[in-house]
């Protein structure tokens, strides 16, 4: 099995298939998964936003999170966090 560092290495699926396959292959580094749950810890000094996204996008998200065992909104910040960084680094 292989392990994957970071949320981006996971492909956008178009079947099913395809995404099981890559799941019974595949799995989260341990790091990675603890990130996210740590993220909740600073739930309480969070500040809330209203945030429009297309319903098909957002049932495409809410999928991929419950293959992780995740909230979605939790792994769209993890995802927010890890592009922000990536930003800051190309800088």
């Amino acid at each position: 099995m292989q392990t994957f560092a970071n949320w981006e290495d996971v492909p956008l699926f178009d079947q099913e298939d395809a995404e099981a396959n890559f799941w019974a292959e595949n799995r989260p580094d341990l790091r990675l998964m603890e990130a996210a749950v740590a993220g909740n810890a600073a739930a309480a000094e969070s500040v809330t936003i209203t945030l429009r996204i297309d319903p098909r996008m957002l049932a495409r998200i809410k999928r991929v999170a419950r293959t992780r065992y995740l909230n979605y909104q939790s792994m769209i910040k993890q995802w927010l966090s890890e592009r922000m960084e990536q930003e800051l680094k190309e800088r």
